[in-house]
């Protein structure tokens, strides 16, 4: 029988837990270095998790099922620039108050 694989949450939780009962210093140095070789395991899969959901993000599917890279529409680096609350003004000439 297979085990199943814990959730990205799981993970994370098992982490946020390695973390901080290495940070208390209260454990044995054969148990800290256990878990420390637990918590960087996690966080490798951690992170393939999140490389993989962002590689699927950045894909988008054709109308004949093709998978192709995601394009942004024109215009929008643009417009996200100055949403940021900032017009092409440049530091010196911005407003100090």
């Amino acid at each position: 029988m297979v085990a199943e694989e814990a959730s990205f949450e799981a993970n994370m939780q098992n982490l946020e837990k390695i973390v901080e009962e290495l940070q208390t210093g209260d454990i044995p140095l054969e148990k800290a270095l256990t878990e420390y070789q637990k918590g960087v395991e996690l966080s490798n899969k951690l992170e393939k998790t999140l490389t993989n959901a962002k590689q699927t993000l950045a894909k988008m599917e054709t109308s004949s099922g093709e998978e192709v890279p995601f394009k942004r529409d024109r215009g929008y680096d643009q417009a996200a620039d100055n949403s940021n609350g900032h017009d092409d003004q440049t530091d010196d000439e911005a407003d100090p108050f």
